[in-house]
């Protein structure tokens, strides 16, 4: 397809107004409102608009039908547009949280407020839930969200309340792609304020996964590590639970997971094991430490806690569910292979894997499907650590989630149905032998009284010829 100037939208259209409250971050034009103008077979990027103009990143053109000319021509049309759309106005995306007892904006907890039509404003309560507190911790790159506070908590706004009835999946990447009333529209008093607490840690680095990796903290905005002096396995208790990842298996030192950058936040961390986060802990002070990036802190964790569900499941057989960010969720069967339910099989203590189940063997789950397309070698401790195309990444139905059979799931069947058979076998065998003993009894009996008998006949004969002598 090779867009024309009469083919793009004017700088002032409806469309080209409905394109800048609609960011293009999902990799496929046919989810952005402007696929009237873009299919997905022509580019796919992300949308990014600023105060002063409007612009993509990361643009890939990716219809390899067309030659070289076609995709800078392609280019060059888009350029055109979005260099004449300088005047545009300010982001509607951005957002911020507010605490007043801070003194106004905070990191990674506080009021919500989101930018439209040039000033901030709050976002009503109603409906507000963990989902959407998940995307407004990701899109302030705050990790994973620990609530979703109502009836402000962090104090009432001012000004427009812009949004209300604000309904997320969770896996959304800004506030404004959640569906809503429409900006301004609501019912709701600023007593009505929502707010959000987010985690503020995450794990990264090299061969890190969703549970394991380098302890990154995020303070006066940005991300930064923890010194490994005096280390041990309570601070990575409290790392673990922060993370939704189960109990901690390993304190990792001298940077296991690789070399940070910037700053090193926290150093000499001593932790009970009780705390719920890790500033919480004891420690020198935000940017104290006497340390270098070699001396990077990090966890392993047991993972995202799995459990197995559905109609005709077991404690040991079932649909394979993962509780993640404060909710249970389903594998999707795509790749699903005995390697995968071999892992789960281990993770549950439950023997070994007798079968990895597709087409929602076990019944079809609700909620979020976490994980698509997982490939493990069969020796990794969790299902986190076996590699996936990332949480929530998937192109799936609850009709593909996947399911285990384990093989202690069979002992109780086994347990059930032979059981009764073996003491019916042992009785009959009992019987059988009893019968033996007492035919064995009479027997003797009987050859003791033939015995007895041919004795006093001998005896008598004996006497009988005495006599006759």
């Amino acid at each position: 397809m090779i867009l024309t100037p009469s083919e793009l939208p004017k700088v002032n259209s409806p469309d080209f107004q409905a394109l800048k409250h609609w960011p293009c971050n999902i990799p496929s034009a046919r989810d952005c409102r402007w696929n009237k103008y873009l299919q997905p077979s022509d580019v796919c990027g992300e949308l990014q608009i600023s105060r002063r103009k409007l612009h993509f990143s990361s643009l890939t053109v990716v219809d390899y039908r067309t030659d070289m000319r076609t995709q800078q021509r392609n280019f060059f049309y888009l350029a055109i547009v979005f260099y004449l759309s300088t005047s545009a106005p300010a982001e509607d995306a951005q957002i911020r949280l507010m605490d007043p007892d801070k003194s106004g904006s905070t990191q990674c907890y506080g009021r919500v407020e989101i930018y439209h039509n040039n000033s901030w404003g709050t976002v009503c309560d109603d409906d507000w839930n963990l989902n959407d507190a998940e995307v407004v911790c990701r899109q302030l790159d705050c990790g994973p969200a620990l609530e979703a506070t109502r009836s402000a908590q962090f104090g009432e706004g001012s000004g427009e309340i812009w949004l209300d009835n604000v309904a997320c999946s969770g896996w959304e990447s800004s506030l404004i792609m959640c569906n809503h009333r429409g900006f301004g529209t609501h019912n709701c008093g600023h007593d009505e304020d929502a707010g959000v607490i987010c985690s503020g840690i995450r794990v990264a680095g090299s061969q890190s996964v969703l549970c394991s990796g380098r302890v990154e903290i995020y303070h006066k905005n940005s991300w930064g590590t923890v010194c490994d002096h005096s280390w041990d396995l309570n601070d990575a208790e409290v790392v673990c639970r922060q993370l939704d990842c189960g109990p901690a298996l390993e304190a990792t030192q001298s940077s296991h997971f690789g070399k940070g950058t910037g700053q090193i936040w926290l150093d000499d961390v001593s932790c009970s094991g009780r705390e719920s986060s890790l500033t919480e802990c004891q420690h020198g002070g935000f940017g104290t430490h006497n340390c270098t990036h070699s001396r990077d802190a990090g966890v392993i964790c047991s993972g995202a806690p799995i459990r197995l569900a559905g109609s005709g499941s077991t404690q040991c057989s079932g649909r394979v569910e993962m509780y993640y960010q404060k909710r249970w969720g389903t594998v999707c069967d795509d790749g699903w292979d005995l390697n995968d339910a071999e892992v789960v099989c281990r993770q549950l203590d439950c023997g070994m894997a007798l079968s990895a189940l597709q087409s929602a063997h076990f019944g079809e789950g609700k909620g979020d499907i976490l994980l698509d397309n997982v490939a493990c070698s069969g020796n990794e401790s969790s299902l986190t650590e076996c590699q996936h195309r990332g949480f929530r990444m998937r192109d799936c139905k609850h009709h593909e989630d996947a399911g285990v059979i384990c093989s202690d799931s069979i002992i109780p069947v086994l347990r059930c149905v032979f059981l009764p058979l073996i003491l019916l076998l042992e009785n009959i065998a009992l019987h059988f032998y009893y019968k033996v003993i007492k035919k064995q009894k009479s027997d003797k009996k009987e050859n003791d009284e033939t015995d007895v008998s041919r004795a006093e006949e001998v005896e008598a004969e004996e006497e009988a010829v005495q006599e006759i002598e």
